[in-house]
């Protein structure tokens, strides 16, 4: 049984993890669950649950790098019991954001949130997936409501403020950026391991 904590990690958030890991000197693993499941979202506890239960069987120590990202308390339910501990927020953007996100929601609700991930993912996780590329005329219907973009930078690198700028392009909508970092994950990851006994 290994001493390190195995972490179940959202595919959107796994890179960010194991950096912060890394560089906290923690003694983290982290598999990642599939990012595209965020279109999914029903599918989420089932996936996490199955993950957990084949960490357990080699971790002491386990930890869900997951807020409830759209589950609607599905997946609190999921790991009711088991002593696993999880991210709290609604959503990533929560996690990075915290009450900035509220703010921001709260002023504009027809605010479409972007990470660093998304931003550099979008083709493929948005657009592809939902079949955005095929049939163009469902943005409207999709995306019609949004009033801006705003991008929650983790790291402002060049690269993904071009991927960011072309989201908002994409969608006919003005971008906003706001630099978030990865201090709100890093305290939330900090209070997990803390959770299950391992010294952060």
């Amino acid at each position: 049984m290994s001493d390190r904590v195995g972490i179940v990690a959202c595919g959107a958030l796994a890179v960010h993890v194991r950096r912060i890991a890394r560089r906290r000197g923690w003694p983290v693993d982290v598999v990642p669950v599939p990012a595209l499941l965020h279109n999914h979202p029903k599918r989420i506890p089932g996936a996490v649950a199955a993950r957990v239960a084949e960490l357990r069987e080699r971790y002491a120590a386990v930890a869900v790098a997951y807020a409830d990202c759209g589950t609607y308390g599905a997946l609190d339910a999921e790991l009711e019991g088991s002593g696993v501990p999880r991210l709290r927020g609604d959503h990533c953007y929560d996690v990075f954001g915290g009450t900035d996100v509220q703010r921001a929601l709260e002023a504009e609700p027809g605010t479409y949130l972007l990470t660093d991930f998304l931003a550099r993912t979008f083709e493929h996780t948005v657009v592809r997936e939902l079949g955005l590329d095929r049939h163009p005329e469902l943005r409207d219907a999709l995306f019609g409501n949004y009033t801006r973009v705003l991008w929650l930078a983790q790291v402002d690198a060049p690269d993904t403020r071009a991927a960011a700028e072309r989201v908002a392009a994409s969608l006919g909508l003005p971008l906003e950026v706001r630099h978030v970092g990865d201090e709100g994950l890093e305290q939330e990851l900090e209070r997990l391991i803390t959770t299950v006994g391992c010294a952060a």
